[in-house]
């Protein structure tokens, strides 16, 4: 019995040895592979993140490198002559009248130019649609392309329909609507005058209608406008009903009755006379709230304030033949039949007038207002009747 139970005791003692034989071994195993794993993990986070930080850096450096290759020379821009005096490619921006205005008025304190500047005349075309006399125009143009800039301001809904190789083609500015007689009339010619005074270039500011038409060729109107000492807008005090007799005296006294004048509405000024119309905030509220049917702003807004400001530039006569003979509202009107020689002999022979304080036989370089029927005989006759 006792050797079995030794012999028991020993297979018991036996067994747990092995037991512990084999289990120490094993238990500290998991334990290394789960350090070496988490030792492996956690340099597999860092390089992540290690290898993230420098993918962004090298992003930005290259995106920044990019951006910076590709800007350079738009930031560098501003600072060029050329930036300021380029010629406006476009027309059409999104400027209020505002700031149109204010931009316009923009004056350089230094008269001698830095550059070589050919000083053009602004050709401004007030009309409410098509422009029936193109065909003419285009002639009178041809030729001249470094001499002249074309403005249309016609009524916002209208579509121009111009071909490329057209002289008028992309020449219209952002437009409201202008009713005759009225303060949105006077509106729409600022603003032509406001766009046109964007082009540094433009020295000469003429405004015409889609019924006018040049009767001389462009060398003598651009010799004539370019050599004159004065500006050619009508403003003259008429003592009658039609003149003074529009006076309200609510716009004294920024304009008393003796300040009063009247002119017509088709002129010509230079770049100082463009700027004073189109900066003035004084006399502006007066005629838009004191001067309103039976009182036209059109005839008396620009001529009074002209006259006040600057009486020694104008010469107080119109660049534009009109004929008043018929009576009414409106000038007459000439069509086909109306569209001979002895038509525009007579005009040409007209009264004398003074051009640079001497008497000249020359006294107008367009006349109005010819209807779309008088085109074809006009464009037919154009050297004959006005040599080009």
């Amino acid at each position: 019995m006792h050797t079995r139970g030794g012999s028991s005791g020993s297979l018991e003692e036996g067994k747990t040895p092995y037991v512990r034989i084999i289990n120490h071994p094993n238990r500290p195993l998991p334990l290394r592979l789960l350090q070496f794993f988490l030792l492996l993990l956690g340099l597999g986070i860092l390089f992540s993140f290690l290898s993230l930080y420098a993918s962004r850096y090298l992003k930005v450096e290259t995106e920044v490198s990019v951006v910076h290759s590709r800007f350079q020379p738009c930031a560098r821009e501003p600072n060029t002559i050329e930036s300021w005096i380029r010629t406006p490619s476009n027309l059409l921006h999104h400027m209020n009248d505002d700031e149109l205005f204010w931009r316009a008025s923009f004056v350089p304190q230094i008269q001698q130019f830095p550059f070589k500047r050919s000083p053009k005349i602004a050709f401004m075309f007030l009309t409410r649609g098509p422009l029936p006399m193109a065909p003419l125009w285009e002639k009178f143009f041809d030729g001249n392309d470094k001499l002249y800039s074309i403005y249309i301001h016609s009524l916002p809904s209208y579509q121009p329909d111009f071909p490329p190789s057209s002289v008028f083609y992309g020449r219209q500015i952002p437009s409201q609507v202008a009713e005759w007689g009225m303060m949105s009339m006077c509106d729409a010619e600022r603003r032509l005058l406001a766009n046109a005074l964007l082009d540094i270039s433009n020295e000469w500011f003429v405004l015409l209608s889609e019924a006018c038409i040049p009767i001389q060729n462009f060398s003598i109107v651009y010799r004539y406008i370019s050599r004159s000492r004065y500006s050619f807008m009508g403003s003259f005090d008429d003592p009658g009903p039609y003149g003074r007799g529009r006076y309200d005296e609510k716009m004294s006294p920024e304009v008393n009755l003796t300040d009063w004048r009247k002119g017509s509405q088709w002129f010509e000024v230079n770049r100082k006379l463009a700027v004073d119309i189109v900066e003035d905030s004084l006399y502006y509220p007066k005629f838009e709230k004191f001067c309103r049917p039976a009182c036209y702003v059109d005839e008396h807004y620009f001529p009074t304030m002209l006259s006040i400001k600057s009486p020694h530039l104008l010469a107080n006569r119109s660049l534009t033949w009109v004929d008043w003979s018929r009576g009414g509202a409106h000038p007459a009107a000439f069509g086909k039949d109306d569209i001979t020689h002895e038509f525009f002999k007579n005009i040409f022979d007209g009264e004398p007038c003074f051009y640079n304080n001497q008497p000249t036989s020359l006294c107008f370089l367009f006349a109005r207002k010819f209807a779309p029927s008088a085109l074809d005989k006009l464009v037919a006759n154009s050297t004959l009747f006005f040599g080009f």
